[in-house]
C-alpha cells in the first residue's frame, strides 16, 4: 500500500483520469473530492462491500427460484389470455371487413 501525506488543497493522481483532492480537514475527519471519469464507480467502501453483498446473494439464486419465476411470468401471460382475448373492435360489433 503507498502511503501519501497531503495537506489542504493538495491532490494526488491515479492514473492520467483519477485525481482526488484534500477539500478539508476537521480534527480526525478528511474530506476527499474525487474526480474521476463517469464510467468509474466510485463508493464509500461500507457501500462498495454491501453491493458485493447483495450481488453475490443475487448471484447464487438457485434453479429452483428461476422455475418458480419462470411458472409465475407463464401464468400470468395465462391471466392475460383469459381477459377476454377479444379487441375492442369485435366488442363493438365492428371488424376489420365491414365498412361503417
Amino acid at each position: 500500500m503507498l502511503v501519501l501525506s497531503r495537506q489542504k488543497n493538495e491532490a494526488i493522481m491515479i492514473g492520467d483520469d483519477i485525481e482526488i483532492i484534500v477539500v478539508d480537514i476537521r480534527g480526525d475527519r478528511v474530506r476527499l473530492g474525487i474526480s474521476a471519469p463517469q464510467e468509474i464507480p466510485v463508493h464509500r467502501k461500507e457501500v462498495y462491500d454491501a453491493i458485493r453483498r447483495e450481488n453475490i446473494e443475487a448471484s447464487r439464486s438457485s434453479l429452483t427460484d428461476l422455475s418458480q419465476l419462470d411458472r409465475l411470468v407463464s401464468d400470468a401471460d395465462g391471466e392475460d389470455k383469459d381477459r377476454g382475448g377479444e379487441d375492442d373492435r369485435e366488442k363493438d360489433g365492428r371488424n376489420e371487413g365491414s365498412v361503417d
